[in-house]
């Protein structure tokens, strides 16, 4: 640098004289021919006649004297004044010059110095292997495989001769080949990723014709593997190479380089600080066209911490396989079976964990590995079926009669229901005379029904009663009364769990429903039929399976608790490095004989309806140990969707299991078994008796359009 600008600035006197000497010379030639010319103090006459008077023609000779003085304005006078500025400028410019020099030689030598040492060598980062994931029992969910990464540099990519050898040798179209090495996302600091997972074949011949692939390398890296496809995938999530993007959006503290492998979904996002690890550096030597001449230190790249999760495997794979034979048993196509989608979860009443939690249609991880296929990705884009939805987090749906235990409570809360009062169903409803009549599921009626046979009867007229008291009543026990009573389960909130993108539900309230319809006044005010709507868990009610599963877990056990994930993080000696903790989120505020009159009414579902009991039953459980709840729910335009909910034991719970399918029609006919089967599988897990997991396959994008059951409301 200090030379280039040596030569510049000689290079600029140079001109500098040349432009001196230019105006000397040219001065010289002026003074020259000024000097040849005749003087000027007299008028030569010689060849002219004239006709003037001798004596008049010497009155007009010229007045100029041979000692006159020349004028300052002459040339030769102007020429010294630019020889004095042309003075002034070289000095400055020698001046500045010689303190710029000065000042980088002596006062920055040191910091051109270290820059110039920087430049000179270079650090290259290593990604660093991914963390495990395991279940509970240390059955891996998610490991690591080395593969074979072929890198190329970036001026690769011009090389037409190389990148056609590269696409013949790799079996990669030329121009994707071309792509990727100019795809900055795609690889680590100067090198791009041509082939993450290279046959062994290939690199050897890369490696035995060096000569014939210049800039092109490869080193051993290690890939993201799901052993068993599509199980648990909502909740493992998938991890990907990281985007440019997201390097210049990381969070303060979170050390990213191009070429890393970063959660994207799921526990892969969730705990993605934990499962990364530390980068591995290759500090290196390189000469003045950016190639390696020398290897100065390394330092081997630190696997992430291992994540031991509350999910158990053989549970998971049950739930897995039974909403895939339920909604799609021919061929995996959606349309064949019951219902168009569905989620199931299974809960530690006691401790949130969570043993289970299944979404269909589903996705396989494995197919985001070193970067999806198109034409995968487009079924996963499915607008339709949403196969990358986690329908236990994000699906909300009407609650159904799943709401009957907590507007139950609330009822006996109130007043407007006690274990001595009685209705009678006769399978229509119009408490306000007012010609607009509201049905019970059962259209011929239920007959004279406690409050005990109204919920294990799903009984809608009991239901309908209790909400048309509440809107009665409501200048004194307040406009959303019913409403803060379901509130205290939670209902409208985010339950907490580590998952991103999880939805919240609604509990509708006069305020909200005016600020929905704000654009409609005729619509906006909250009338009576909006509360008996909301009542048996329809209307504006959205709530989510995990929801609806932490609530019931509060009835069983008086506490809501966070539902979570993680067990514990191990790190790579195996030695426990964190667990988790199990949270109260929060106890509600109710009376502990309403608590028991519902929980023995939802025992009564289990016992006392026949075909439930039946369910239980055919599977080895005693249908005295459980505590359950169906719902049918109700949406415009499609069949009726299922739910169930139960508990066990009764009498000390310990699991809780929610399960929905869309469009699956009535949830005695459709949730029950489904919910019985998942029961069935947690207890045999725990006594071991339960161990199979296998691969699962993720949705094949095949459908058709679907019939539905078409059998309306059964509870």
């Amino acid at each position: 640098m200090i030379g280039a600008l040596i030569a510049a600035a000689i290079a600029f006197v140079a001109a500098l004289i040349l432009i001196v000497v230019f105006f000397a010379v040219r001065s010289r030639r002026n003074s020259e021919q000024v000097g040849s010319k005749k003087p000027i103090n007299a008028i030569d006459t010689v060849g002219l006649k004239s006709s003037i008077p001798e004596h008049a023609q010497l009155s007009a000779k010229p007045t100029v004297t041979e000692n006159t003085p020349l004028s300052q304005s002459t040339p030769a006078g102007n020429l010294k004044s630019r020889f004095a500025a042309l003075g002034v400028l070289v000095a400055a410019v020698f001046g500045t010059l010689s303190a710029k020099l000065w000042s980088m030689q002596i006062l920055e030598a040191s910091a051109y110095e270290a820059e110039s040492e920087e430049n000179r060598y270079t650090t290259v980062f290593k990604p660093a292997p991914r963390g495990l994931i395991f279940d509970a029992d240390g059955v891996p969910l998610v490991e690591n495989r080395v593969a074979l990464t072929v890198l190329a540099d970036p001026d690769v990519a011009e090389n037409r001769t190389v990148v056609q050898r590269l696409s013949a040798l790799l079996g990669v179209p030329h121009n994707v080949v071309r792509q990727r090495i100019q795809d900055a996302s795609s690889g680590a600091q100067s090198q791009r990723v041509v082939v993450s997972d290279a046959r062994m074949r290939d690199v050897a011949f890369i490696a035995e014709h060096a000569d014939a692939f210049p800039g092109v390398t490869h080193e051993e890296r290690t890939i993201r593997v799901y052993p068993y496809g599509a199980l648990a995938a909502h909740v493992l999530g998938y991890a990907s190479t990281v985007t440019a993007e997201a390097i210049e959006t990381a969070r303060e503290g979170r050390a990213l380089e191009l070429g890393d492998v970063v959660g994207q979904a799921g526990v892969e996002l969730a705990y993605d600080d934990l499962l990364a690890g530390d980068h591995g550096q290759r500090k290196v030597m390189a000469d003045a066209k950016g190639n390696i001449v020398q290897l100065i230190s390394e330092t081997q790249a630190t696997k992430g911490s291992d994540i031991y999760l509350t999910i158990k495997a053989p549970v998971q794979y049950v739930c897995d396989t039974a909403l895939a034979k339920l909604i799609a048993p021919e061929n995996a196509t959606l349309g064949t079976g019951t219902g168009t989608a569905g989620a199931a979860v299974v809960m530690n009443a006691r401790d949130g964990a969570i043993l289970a939690m299944a979404s269909y249609p589903t996705y396989s991880p494995t197919t985001f590995v070193g970067g999806i296929n198109e034409n995968i990705w487009s079924i996963y884009r499915d607008d339709e079926h949403h196969p990358m939805v986690n329908r236990a987090i994000q699906g909300l749906y009407p609650a159904a009669s799943t709401y009957k235990a907590f507007t139950g409570l609330a009822a006996l809360e109130y007043g407007f229901a006690d274990t001595s009062r009685t209705w009678n169903c006769s399978g229509e409803w119009d408490g306000w005379d007012s010609g607009d009549i509201q049905k019970c599921w059962k259209h011929a009626g239920h007959g004279t029904l406690d409050f005990r046979g109204g919920i294990v009867n799903s009984c809608d007229v009991v239901f309908y009663d209790i909400a048309y008291h509440f809107f009665e009543n409501r200048g004194s026990v307040g406009e959303t009364a019913m409403q803060d009573y379901i509130k205290r389960y939670r209902f409208g909130e985010l339950t907490g769990i580590e998952l991103a993108g999880e939805e919240s539900g609604l509990v509708p309230t006069p305020e909200w429903k005016a600020e929905y319809f704000r654009d409609y006044p005729e619509d906006a005010a909250w009338r009576g039929g909006d509360s008996t709507n909301m009542v048996i868990g329809q209307g504006y009610v959205l709530t989510t399976p995990l929801q609806v599963a932490c609530a019931y877990g509060a009835i069983a056990t008086g506490n809501i608790m966070k539902p979570h994930l993680l067990k514990e993080v191990r790190n790579d000696a195996g030695d426990v490095a964190l667990s988790f903790e199990p949270e109260i989120v929060a106890t509600p505020e109710v009376n502990e004989a309403h608590l028991n009159i519902v929980r023995d009414a939802l025992h009564g579902v289990a016992t006392d309806n026949p075909e439930i009991a039946k369910e239980f039953t055919e599977r080895g459980i005693d249908p005295s140990l459980v505590a359950c709840k169906t719902g049918t729910g109700e949406v415009a335009g499609k069949d009726d969707f299922a739910w169930f909910v139960c508990y066990y034991p009764y009498e000390d719970p310990l699991y809780v299991v929610s399960c929905l399918i869309e469009e699956g029609g009535g949830g005695s006919s459709t949730g029950a078994p489904l919910g019985a089967e998942l029961l069935a599988a947690t207890i045999a897990a725990e006594d071991g008796s339960l161990t199979t997991v296998e691969p699962i396959a993720g949705y094949t994008g095949r459908w058709i359009p679907y019939v539905g059951t078409d059998s309306g409301r059964t509870d």
